[in-house]
């Protein structure tokens, strides 16, 4: 089978993280697979080595200045658009809006609803949803969103995750990222709304552990959120906190960060999934999660759950002090293998050809 795996950026996002991770489980099972993307800035290539059984087609996709975030979206579809080829392949998946209205009839994986102000964006959304002819979904509770919201039924596949290198890492005896920040909060992602991260800055102000770090990891975005960063830092001056801000960090060093730090908050608002809390628990880090139906049913009991900041920081502080057995954590991020994540895509791409 011939399957071509579309991606929005070259950049290190939740749903790019996934496309790579499947693409490469769909070559260990024997299929033909090619991942197309845009290289966001002048990248040819992804931000980390690919599978040489993986094809990787690079799209250029150079920046402009002034360009407004409607504007880009447009002129990445029409990029994309111009450069796929969609009869080379048996099928068309597409992980996100941007390559879902771009390459035409394709399967689509919402990993999340969002909802947008922006008017191409939301077109972007709602087309991306309705326009394919078949659907997946990383969890039960976004694909009764969907239900709900537009009367579709996608099917329920699981994310997989690379749970050995976040173990390994933990076991690795390596201790260079707590002897550089001490001891650490961290939070895996950017500074932006659907992360929480107001909620998180506020949550820490009322830790009583001081003697810890809030660390931010992460964050390469289409969008701009520049202005709720200029709100994120007023509200950090004002409270006191000075965050460290990582950036992106090189992938062979993320499950050494991650294996370091002291518990990992997960407060999105919206989820599909919660791929980087999952690799918290493959390292035995304690995880604090915001309370939503979708984290509970990925997570259960493996995670402690807050449903508001003064949860947050008294569960924050909890988590410091007495963090949960890690045994169940890190036997459920085991469970959940790529591989059978491919082999459920590969059985579901047989039924809708």
């Amino acid at each position: 089978m011939k399957i071509a795996l579309l991606t929005y950026s070259s950049k290190p996002r939740g749903g790019v993280v996934h496309t790579l991770a499947l693409a490469e489980a769909l070559a260990r099972s024997g299929q033909d697979v090619s991942v197309w993307s845009l290289g966001r800035g002048g990248d040819s290539e992804f931000f980390r080595t690919v599978d040489p059984a993986v094809t990787v087609r690079m799209v250029p996709f150079p920046q402009r200045e002034n360009e407004s975030v409607g504007q880009r979206i447009l002129r990445s579809i029409d990029v994309l658009r111009q450069a796929f080829t969609p009869d080379d392949y048996d099928i068309v998946h597409a992980q996100d809006c941007i390559s879902a209205n771009a390459v035409g009839r394709c399967i689509r994986t919402i990993h999340h609803l969002d909802e947008f102000t922006t008017p191409e964006l939301a077109a972007c959304h709602e087309r991306a949803i309705t326009a394919p002819y078949a659907r997946i979904c990383v969890s039960a509770a976004v694909a009764s969103d969907v239900h709900r919201g537009w009367g579709l039924e996608p099917t329920v596949i699981p994310n997989g995750v690379a749970a050995e290198r976040f173990t390994a890492a933990a076991q690795s005896g390596r201790t260079h990222w707590r002897s550089k920040l001490g001891r650490y909060v961290l939070a895996v992602g950017g500074i932006e709304p659907r992360k929480g991260s107001l909620d998180l800055l506020d949550a820490f102000a009322g830790l009583l552990e001081h003697n810890v770090k809030l660390v931010f990891a992460g964050g390469e975005t289409l969008f701009d959120y520049r202005d709720y960063r200029t709100e994120f830092d007023c509200r950090a001056v004002e409270l006191g906190i000075e965050p460290v801000i990582l950036g992106t960090v090189d992938d062979d060093e993320l499950p050494h960060l991650v294996a370091q730090a002291a518990v990992l908050p997960f407060f999105s608002t919206k989820e599909g999934f919660g791929l980087a809390a999952m690799e918290a628990l493959a390292a035995s880090i304690p995880v604090v999660a915001r309370d939503l139906p979708v984290l509970r049913e990925v997570f259960g009991d493996s995670v402690i759950y807050a449903s508001s900041v003064a949860a947050m920081s008294r569960e924050l502080e909890r988590a410091l002090r007495e963090p949960l057995d890690p045994l169940p954590g890190l036997a459920l991020a085991h469970s959940l293998t790529w591989d059978e994540a491919a082999r459920r895509h590969v059985e579901f791409y047989s039924s809708v050809l």
